[in-house]
């Protein structure tokens, strides 16, 4: 065997195996005449624990804090041992190496870290795939990059496993040790992302809680011109009238106002129409699609990962899912042909809208220096079966399909209208839009999609917009009624998953702190396209988030966590800077070892801001005192059942019993 291809899944492997002519089954593998194709099961190797380093760190301490491995280690999970012992025998035989995992951060990682475990020292290349149909892997063999060109993705994926690990463990430890002195009977979860994460939760929470509605009222004129009826709002010109919205917030004026022009006629002042052009929307990256997908079909972020994971690995219907990027490479404009082409075998009732594509159409999308890692998500060059989706992936895969048409159809254009009235000397507005050319609109039909809750904005921006009858300047309009509208400020809302998503994407702007928000970009996020969906599910599992229907709300455990913690571990504009660095490091500006000297400037601030909290702000315990030392007690098993035990122990061995039971106090 001359050459070992490493994929991070066992279809992966087979589809490569498959065009690299690998025909017989070995144990773990696949060979072929001078190849073997192997696998992973996603990541073979976790970091170890910290008693791993030093076997009194399984102790949980304050005095052990901040645990700093010197040199770090990994350990091979115990479900992955069988298959990780068939990789290092094949290393050992071949004299070249192709990473062929998933084209990201942690797709290096998991090809790398083996690479590292096993010691191996021969050449590597790297199989850089955007789509596993057959006519992609064929094109991405042609071209195999160097293994030095994507070291840095893997140098940067180290850095984010390793500041998680310093964050998590150090802070868990500190505020559980912390907590369980108050008595408090459980484990404080700390973690780099999932905290902040948790704290835009909570805030959002705290907001709507503590919202008070303020009253403002609206005053509307129904009236009547030669051409037709329409509807026109009052524009109130006293500012002592307004809030800082620009609402009027007194009553008597709005009905005063009404009732002057009951009996009066509107003129029309001025008349202005402008047309308007709205674009295509581009197509999707991970994270818009998660967010359409929960706002259209309720779906929640993981479940989307899954549903792109298996259009992409089992469908080979569309492209690599976990990207940030929503532009396509102008490369890519020669295969437009073949793609359409393909979509139309895999369904032909989309020959009317085949039809009416523009394929010659250079839309915005095709931007070579928006790239990144990876272009936006769009179908492949292959036919698929839609027949073996179920419902749910079929939507998905639709949603992405029709965001891949919509680049050959023209723009959507309108006439927007806007219509100024004096009405008894005060200053009335209509508006108005007529639409000239539907275009890319065409794909995406008025109306909510199956499962959307009334509450969710509709696709079409015009919607709910009046259609103005013709008006001239000066003509005189007929008031047929006019009322004052009652209305309220309303509080936030909760977070659905795709909101949560969008939120964690755009983290810059739940920052206040102007230093910080200086430093960081614009796009600034929390995690990435990859990881944000197991961040929700990890507070989820952990009991800090809950689901109420479609949204996401913090559980108390989950509000405590974030009363009790400092505000720096929970403050996203952290974590973000954290993201850029990592960033930084993927591009070469940045070496690992000063990412991680960072890191650990930054765990020695929050750990002396953790054990500098004279007290947790947890809910409350039930007060057991320890018989010895009078400290708090924590609930704990023994022999016997449960019992209390002095949370000072093994300093202190205070002991009482739970119930009937009794226990000697020291024993």
């Amino acid at each position: 065997m001359t050459k070992l291809f490493l994929c991070e899944k066992p279809n992966q492997a087979h589809d490569i195996g498959k065009v690299l002519g690998t025909t017989r089954r070995g144990n773990g593998c696949l060979h072929g005449d001078d190849v073997t194709v192997t696998w992973a099961v996603g990541h073979l190797l976790e970091q170890a624990p910290p008693d791993a380093y030093d076997p009194a760190l399984k102790r949980w301490s304050l005095d052990s804090l901040p645990i700093r491995p010197v040199q770090w280690k990994t350990v091979v999970r115990k479900d992955a041992a069988k298959q990780f012992k068939v990789i290092q025998g094949l290393l050992k035989q071949c004299s070249e190496v192709v990473v062929a995992t998933d084209a990201d951060r942690e797709g290096e990682v998991i090809g790398r870290e083996i690479l590292d475990a096993c010691r191996y020292r021969g050449q590597v290349s790297r199989l850089w795939l955007s789509a596993l149909d057959e006519t992609s892997i064929r094109k991405g063999l042609a071209s195999i990059r160097p293994g030095a060109s994507t070291v840095s993705l893997y140098q940067a994926g180290l850095g984010r496993s390793r500041a998680d690990w310093l964050v998590g463990m150090n802070l868990t430890r500190a505020f559980t040790v912390l907590a369980r002195q108050q008595g408090f009977d459980g484990v404080l979860s700390v973690g780099r992302v999932q905290t902040p994460v948790l704290g835009i939760v909570v805030r959002r929470d705290q907001e709507i809680a503590n919202f008070v509605p303020k009253p403002f009222w609206e005053v509307l004129a129904n009236l009547q011109a030669q051409g037709g009826a329409f509807q026109a709002k009052w524009v109130p010109s006293n500012d002592s009238w307004l809030d800082e919205e620009g609402r009027c917030i007194n009553r008597e004026a709005a009905q005063a106002v009404a009732l002057r022009g009951q009996s009066e006629q509107a003129s029309v002042v001025s008349v202005e129409t402008k047309r308007k052009r709205e674009a295509a929307p581009l197509v999707m990256s991970l994270g818009t699609l998660q967010q359409e997908c929960s706002r259209r079909f309720g779906f929640g972020a993981q479940k989307v990962l899954d549903i792109a994971q298996s259009l992409y690995e089992t469908h080979k219907a569309t492209t690599y899912p976990r990207t940030d990027c929503r532009y396509l490479p102008t490369s890519m404009l020669s295969e437009v042909g073949v793609v359409v082409k393909a979509l139309l075998h895999s369904d032909a009732t989309l020959s009317p809208v085949i039809e009416c594509l523009d394929m010659n159409l250079q839309s915005r999308v095709w931007n070579d220096s928006k790239i990144t890692a990876h272009h936006g998500i769009i179908p492949t060059t292959s036919t698929c079966d839609i027949s073996r989706m179920s419902e749910a992936e079929r939507q998905v895969y639709e949603l992405i399909r029709r965001h891949y048409l919509a680049q050959f159809l023209p723009a959507h254009e309108y006439d927007q209208t806007d219509v100024q009235l004096d009405l008894d000397g005060e200053c009335f507005v209509a508006s108005g839009r007529q639409v000239q050319v539907e275009g890319w609109k065409a794909l995406f039909p008025r109306g909510k999609s199956k499962g959307q809750d009334d509450s969710d904005a509709d696709d079409d921006e015009t919607a709910g917009a009046q259609a103005l009858p013709p008006l001239r300047q000066g003509e005189s309009c007929s008031v047929q009624a006019i009322q004052v509208k009652d209305r309220q400020t309303q509080p936030p809302k909760p977070f659905s998953e795709g909101t949560l998503i969008s939120a964690m994407t755009n983290a810059a702007r739940f920052v206040t702190d102007e230093r910080l928000k200086a430093r960081l970009r614009e796009s600034a996020g929390i995690g990435t396209e990859a990881t944000r969906s197991g961040i929700i599910e990890t507070l989820l599992a952990r009991g800090f988030l809950c689901k109420k229907g479609r949204t996401i709300v913090s559980t108390p455990l989950g509000q405590a966590l974030i009363a009790a913690l400092p505000p720096q571990i929970s403050n996203p504009g952290m974590t973000a800077l954290w993201e850029q660095a990592l960033d930084q490091v993927e591009e070469g500006s940045l070496s690992l070892d000063d990412f991680m000297q960072r890191q650990n400037v930054l765990l020695d601030k929050l750990i002396g801001l953790a054990l500098q909290q004279p007290r947790l702000n947890l809910p409350e315990i039930p007060s057991v005192s320890c018989p010895l030392c009078q400290a708090k007690m924590r609930k704990r098993n023994g022999d016997d059942g449960p019992f209390w035990g002095c949370s000072r122990y093994p300093e202190c061995k205070g002991t009482k019993p739970i119930g009937k039971k009794k226990r000697k106090s020291g024993a």
